[in-house]
């Protein structure tokens, strides 16, 4: 089980240039939790989500892991406790799965240090729970964009992190490829307790697989707290702008967004 890192925004504000994009958002990250960032294009939840990460510089406020403000810390012991998936990664297009997901392991490798058994466990069980040990000599450039997927988070589990913070890892995959990895990430965390915070467009996905929902709008958080409280009819049209019926999942339970378009609805309410 992971250890409890705590994990807080203080009145955090992002941007670039001139512009702010983050305005003085302030939230704690459920530990040991699955936590989910939702919101409409250009909301702010990426750039939020590189805050959190440290790739971004506060303009004002903090991001404090463990009663410590991560911008302050050193950045090889940030990498240690939190992971980050971006959105789009890249990797040299010669690279072979193995050398890829060996690279998660670089944080725990000082100027003296050598590779381990330790290393070769973390990276061997990386690729056995997202499947992906097969594919250890193919180059990445072979793979599906399902295959891809994995092994990129096989790296990010490589790096033995507690957080792990994932920037729309279902983006561009197949609903098949989606719910592979939701339920890979939802394993993973029952399996170790790690804290996962990820970016997710498709909202029935979100309201599945996450145990908090951070909904945001223009820069700021809107509502957060447990999908089957927070996502309703009144809240999608406010984020998203978008009419909606929402209702338990008949399997699950969990909230159910259903789109109301214009011609099927006023074809049913007219027949």
């Amino acid at each position: 089980m992971t250890d409890l890192h705590t994990l807080d925004v203080a009145g955090l504000t992002l941007g670039y240039e001139d512009k702010d994009i983050v305005k003085a958002v302030s939230t704690r990250i459920p530990t040991g939790k699955i936590t989910a960032i939702i919101g409409a294009n250009a909301s702010g939840k990426s750039t939020l989500l590189r805050g959190v990460a440290r790739l971004l510089k506060p303009r004002a406020g903090s991001v404090v892991l463990d009663g410590k403000a991560v911008h302050d810390m050193r950045s090889l012991d940030v990498a240690k406790i939190i992971g980050l998936l971006p959105q789009s990664p890249v990797a040299p297009e010669s690279i072979t799965v193995g050398d890829l997901v060996s690279r998660g392991r670089y944080p725990h490798q000082g100027w003296f240090a050598r590779w381990s058994a330790e290393d070769d466990k973390a990276v061997a069980d990386a690729l056995e729970s997202t499947g992906t040990a097969e594919l250890v000599d193919r180059k990445l450039t072979q793979l599906s964009g399902g295959q891809r997927q994995r092994v990129w988070i096989a790296m990010a589990l490589a790096q033995g992190t507690d957080i792990l913070l994932l920037d729309e890892p279902t983006t561009y995959l197949d609903i098949n490829y989606q719910v592979e990895v939701l339920d890979l990430l939802t394993d993973l965390n029952n399996r170790t307790g790690t804290t996962i915070v990820m970016v997710l467009h498709e909202l029935n996905l979100a309201c599945r697989y996450a145990d908090h929902v951070i909904a945001m709008k223009q820069g700021a958080i809107v509502t957060e707290g447990d999908p089957c409280e927070v996502i309703t009819s009144e809240v999608v049209e406010d984020v998203f702008k978008l009419q909606c019926d929402v209702m338990p999942c008949p399997r699950s339970g969990t909230p159910m967004v259903i789109p109301l378009g214009r011609h099927r609805v006023a074809a049913v309410a007219g027949a």
